[in-house]
């Protein structure tokens, strides 16, 4: 576990997004789903149904498992409201905090008193939670060996920078716009691989804007 927190100090940007090869095979609770390249016989109603889903939640919870290109895994929770708001809560023993407050995404580190942030926009994750991406416009939907998965991979050509993120949803009625977000792999701009994988959604709970401060452990006077 050292050796992946250390690895988060150095690429902060990692620990928020996560990607994986379209061309590979992605592991989830049902087995291996195999993702491969765009076709142009699907059609866009998946497309419409994924924009949809995401537009539909609200606030959601959920358990995640966070694990790097090495295999190495980190747990917790959860937090995201709409727009723009997010917070990763990690497993006890990590001193890192990461919250997003519609603007930026912020990496806090008990440990070494470290407060790090960057442009949710300039984040693979914005996709997600930026409302001024148009998902539909720089998604683009991957066919899979699972009828009842639907893959979406959402980048910008024009700011390679943003880095790609590929959306996994699983078919289920209960869930925000008829699909559950399952799982994401992105790859930011500095090249490093996540994969977050998310387990017990809970939708549409009360969650207090405080939810995404967070206690800033710099000295006062070098904040």
């Amino acid at each position: 576990m050292n050796r992946l927190i250390s690895r988060l100090r150095i690429f902060p940007g990692a620990a928020v997004s996560a990607a994986l090869a379209v061309s590979a095979p992605l592991p989830l609770a049902g087995g291996l789903v195999a993702l491969a390249a765009p076709a142009a016989a699907q059609g866009e109603n998946d497309l419409d149904r994924a924009v949809e889903a995401l537009r539909a939640i609200t606030t959601m919870q959920a358990d995640f498992l966070q694990t790097d290109r090495a295999g190495r895994a980190i747990a917790g929770k959860l937090t995201i409201k709409r727009p723009g708001r997010i917070r990763f809560e990690y497993q006890k023993g990590v001193p890192m905090l990461i919250v997003g407050d519609g603007k930026a995404l912020t990496m806090v580190d008990y440990e070494v008193r470290q407060v790090q942030r960057w442009p949710i926009g300039n984040s693979p994750l914005g996709a997600l939670l930026d409302p001024r991406r148009d998902v539909k416009r720089f998604g683009t939907l991957q066919p899979s060996s699972d009828p009842g998965v639907v893959a979406i991979e959402v980048r910008d050509r024009s700011h390679p920078e943003y880095g790609v993120i590929t959306l996994i949803f699983r078919r289920k009625a209960g869930a925000p716009g008829g699909l559950e977000l399952i799982s994401w792999v992105a790859l930011d701009s500095q090249n490093q691989r996540t994969t977050i994988r998310l387990g017990n959604q809970r939708y549409g709970m009360a969650v207090s804007d405080n939810a995404f401060r967070f206690v800033d452990p710099r000295p006062a006077g070098r904040r």
